[in-house]
């Protein structure tokens, strides 16, 4: 019982509770300073920058994509919206409805 008696009263805070001052903000015009100290402290990177070019392979697959999205937009575009909904509806009659409960056992 002697644990709990200390537990009665108003709580404490930590730190004596007294005011504490408010710690000042760094300028914008130090931050600047002391970024551009820590850039000329550091030495530049020494490896050379290397430069990848693309097969011939890549080009023409890249192409080939480009194309590809191109006539997607394109047929996109000629379709209204009431033919986009027309063949939205028309896809989801098409699809199996695995979702449902099948019926099983008598009736």
């Amino acid at each position: 019982m002697a644990d709990y008696e200390s537990a009665g009263g108003s709580l404490k805070f930590k730190g004596g509770g007294g005011i504490t001052k408010k710690k000042k903000k760094k300028t914008d015009a130090s931050k600047v300073k002391a970024a551009l100290e820590a850039k000329e402290a550091t030495p530049p990177p020494s490896k050379p920058i290397k430069v990848l070019e693309k097969t011939a392979a890549e080009l023409k697959f890249e192409e080939v994509q480009r194309k590809r999205q191109e006539e997607k937009v394109l047929k996109s575009a000629m379709k209204s919206h009431k033919e986009k909904v027309a063949e939205l509806n028309r896809k989801l009659e098409e699809m199996t409805e695995h979702y449902d409960i099948p019926k099983v056992g008598p009736g």
